[in-house]
């Protein structure tokens, strides 16, 4: 049994990840904004608060919540993202720092609280996308979302060197069209081949396997483009 962090809980990816952890008997933290969802599956194995990543009282109830139940986090997946579907040249400067915000800075936070935590075995396993690969397909609307996980996929890296004698294990996966919330909100209309809980299986998978086999990686999780 683990005990597994994961943000963006309330709907899509996040939402069946938190149920096929708890499934398999690990302990969950399961992080969002709107905890409705979480709270009507009932899990006893799941805990959960509302919680905004870019607030900082919100990252300090994570780590009381860490000390008073469990001591370590054996896994954490920053899933939560922040999407902005909008003309570079119509965004407003406040608009690109709140996506930056969510995106970057807030992951950078909560990993910086949780780290204390962790141990070598530990694995981190950040969400980006496949629009912030460098040489991917870039689409219009998107130049602050995809910029930003450009930027998480390089702290990944970095995060893996510096923690590479004690741990954890820090790793990316970067997502490309799965049939979520988000995907109608950036390609309205678009079919995407693969559904929230084929990838969740994943991702689920990854997180507790991948720390074997990787480190500091970027690994394109894709079969169409967007």
């Amino acid at each position: 049994m683990a005990n597994v962090i994961i943000t963006g809980t309330s709907r899509g990816i996040g939402l069946e990840l938190a149920r096929l952890f708890a499934e398999e008997g690990h302990k969950v933290l399961a992080l969002s904004r709107n905890t409705g969802p979480v709270a009507a599956m009932n899990q006893p194995l799941i805990g959960h608060f509302a919680f905004d990543i870019t607030r900082e009282s919100d990252i300090e109830a994570v780590v009381q919540y860490v000390k008073d139940n469990w001591g370590q986090v054996d896994y954490l997946v920053n899933n939560a993202g922040r999407l902005l579907n909008k003309p570079f040249i119509e965004t407003t400067q406040a608009e690109f720092e709140a996506v930056y915000e969510v995106n970057v800075f807030g992951v950078a936070a909560l990993i910086k609280a949780v780290l204390p935590f962790m141990n070598a075995d530990g694995h981190v396993v950040n969400i980006s996308s496949m629009g912030g690969v460098q040489g991917s397909a870039k689409f219009p609307g998107l130049s602050a979302y995809s910029s930003s996980k450009g930027a998480l996929i390089t702290l990944t890296e970095l995060l893996a060197e510096e923690c590479k004698e004690n741990g954890p294990s820090f790793n990316v996966l970067a997502l490309g069209a799965v049939q979520t919330e988000m995907l109608e909100e950036a390609f309205p209309g678009y079919q995407a081949p693969l559904s929230a809980l084929e990838m969740a299986v994943y991702i689920k998978d990854f997180t507790l396997k991948g720390r074997k086999y990787y480190n500091g990686k970027l690994l394109p999780v894709s079969k169409s483009t967007p």
